[in-house]
C-alpha cells in the first residue's frame, strides 16, 4: 500500500476516533502488515417485546385452528356401535405438523375412539354448553339494554329477555306486570310486552319475579275443559271441582270431565293402558293416590282387562274371514273356524281353498312350503293316510 493511501485511510479514521472512546473504537494490525478496523455499536430495540406479544396474540386468535387443520364444523359423533367417529376437514394437502400434529389431507379422516370415552365425551359436551350458556348470562349481565317499558337503560343484570324472541326488560317493569296479569286471573297474558309477540315466559322465570304466594295461584292456574272456552280457571287448593267464570262450565280438574262430586274419576279405554303402567310403576304412596283418584276397583278392573287382553294377543288369532277369535291347542297348522266353517293356515293366516286344501303347504312356492307339521310332534302313518283320504 503506498504511502498516500495510508494516510488517506488514517486521515479517514480520524472522524469516528474523535466521536467513540478507546473501548468502541479500535484500530488494529493484521499480522501480514495490513491494518484491521474493529467497529461496535450499541442498538437498542426497546418495542421488541410488544411486537413479538402481539404477533402471538395474533396467531391464537385467528391462525391456531387453521395450523391444527381444525375447520368449523368439528364433529365429535357416536355411531350405532357406541364408538366415537372424530371428523376433521383438513385444510390443506400435504402439511406438516408439529407439536403432535398430523400430515393433513385432502379428504375427511375417520378416528375412531375407545368405548371407554364415550362417556368422557359425553360429559366434555355437557361441560362446552354449561360453559357456554355462563358466557352468554356472563356477557348479557355485562352489557347495557334499553327497556321499552319504562325506556331507562339497565344493565343486563337487572333485566331479564324472553327465551323464544329475546327481548329485553327490566325486572322490575316485567315484575309488575306479571303480577298484574296474574291478579286479574290472565296468566294465559304471560307473554312478551311486545306488540304481536307470541313469546311466553317460562315458569321459573315467573317465579323468579313474583312473591312465592302470587306464584303459588299462577301455579293453580288450570284451563276450562270445555273445546269452545280453553280459558284459565283459579283452582282453589285442596278441592278438584274448576268453575270457568267466562261459560260457568263445572269440571273435575283431574280426569278434565264433568264436575262428578265424590265419584272416581272415570277411565277411558284409551287411558287404562297409561293408568296401569303408571300404577304397576308408582311406589305404595303413589298406588294410593291413584287409588283414591280413580278408585281401587276401577284400577283392578283396568289391570284385569289389560292381563286378558295379553293373555288374548299372545295366545289368539282372529280368523282371516270372520274375524272371530281362535286358540290352537293341538294339531297341525291346517285350521277351521268354528264360527263360519273356513279353512286357513295357522302360519300366515291365509285362506285355503277347498279344492285342495294341502296345496298351501305343498308346493314349493308357497311361503309355508313343508310346514304343516312345524313344531307339531305327529304320528307320519296318520298324516300319509290323511294325504290318501
Amino acid at each position: 500500500m503506498s504511502s498516500e493511501d495510508q494516510e488517506a485511510q488514517e486521515d479517514e479514521l480520524l472522524a469516528p476516533a474523535s466521536i467513540y472512546d478507546g473501548d468502541e473504537f479500535r484500530k488494529a494490525v493484521c499480522p501480514r502488515g495490513r491494518n484491521q478496523d474493529l467497529f461496535g455499536f450499541a442498538i437498542e430495540f426497546q418495542d421488541i417485546c410488544d411486537v413479538i406479544l402481539f404477533a402471538w396474540m395474533q396467531f391464537l386468535k385467528e391462525e391456531t385452528l387453521v395450523y391444527l387443520n381444525i375447520v368449523s364444523p368439528f364433529e365429535l359423533k357416536i355411531d350405532s356401535q357406541k364408538k366415537v367417529q372424530r371428523r376433521t376437514a383438513q385444510a390443506s394437502p400435504n402439511t406438516e405438523l408439529d407439536f403432535g400434529g398430523t400430515s393433513g389431507s385432502d379428504t375427511d379422516q375417520e378416528e375412531i375412539v375407545d368405548e371407554t370415552d364415550v362417556e368422557s365425551l359425553l360429559n366434555m359436551i355437557q361441560e362446552i354448553l354449561d360453559f357456554d350458556q355462563a358466557q352468554q348470562i356472563k356477557c348479557f349481565n355485562s352489557n347495557l339494554f334499553l327497556c321499552n317499558i319504562c325506556f331507562c337503560k339497565k344493565l343486563g343484570s337487572e333485566c331479564m329477555y324472553f327465551l323464544e324472541c329475546r327481548h329485553v326488560y327490566c325486572k322490575a317493569c316485567l315484575k309488575d306486570y306479571f303480577e298484574i296479569q296474574i291478579r286479574d286471573g290472565q296468566v294465559q297474558c304471560l307473554n312478551c310486552p311486545e306488540p304481536k309477540c307470541p313469546s311466553v315466559a317460562t315458569p321459573g322465570q315467573v317465579k323468579e319475579l313474583v312473591e312465592a304466594e302470587l306464584f303459588a295461584h299462577y301455579d293453580h292456574v288450570v284451563y276450562c275443559s270445555h273445546p269452545c272456552c280453553q280459558l284459565p280457571v283459579m283452582q282453589e287448593p285442596g278441592c278438584t271441582m274448576g268453575i270457568c267464570s267466562s261459560c260457568n262450565f263445572v269440571f273435575c280438574t283431574l280426569c278434565r270431565l264433568t264436575y262428578h262430586g265424590v265419584s272416581p274419576c272415570k277411565v277411558t279405554a284409551e287411558k287404562l293402558v297409561d293408568l296401569r303402567n303408571e300404577y304397576l310403576q308408582a311406589e305404595e304412596a303413589n298406588k294410593r293416590l291413584l287409588e283414591q283418584r280413580y278408585g281401587k276397583r276401577v284400577i283392578q278392573k283396568a289391570l284385569e282387562e289389560m292381563e286378558s287382553k295379553e293373555w288374548l294377543e299372545k295366545n289368539f288369532k282372529n280368523c282371516p274371514c270372520c274375524g272371530t277369535p281362535i286358540e290352537k291347542l293341538d294339531g297341525y297348522n291346517k285350521m277351521t273356524c268354528t264360527g263360519c266353517m273356513q279353512y286357513f293356515c295357522w302360519i300366515c293366516m291365509s285362506s285355503l281353498s277347498r279344492a285342495n286344501l294341502y296345496k298351501h303347504f305343498t308346493d314349493p312356492a308357497s311361503p309355508c312350503f313343508n310346514q304343516l307339521f312345524d313344531a307339531v310332534d305327529v304320528d307320519e302313518d296318520i298324516w300319509e293316510d290323511e294325504i290318501e283320504d
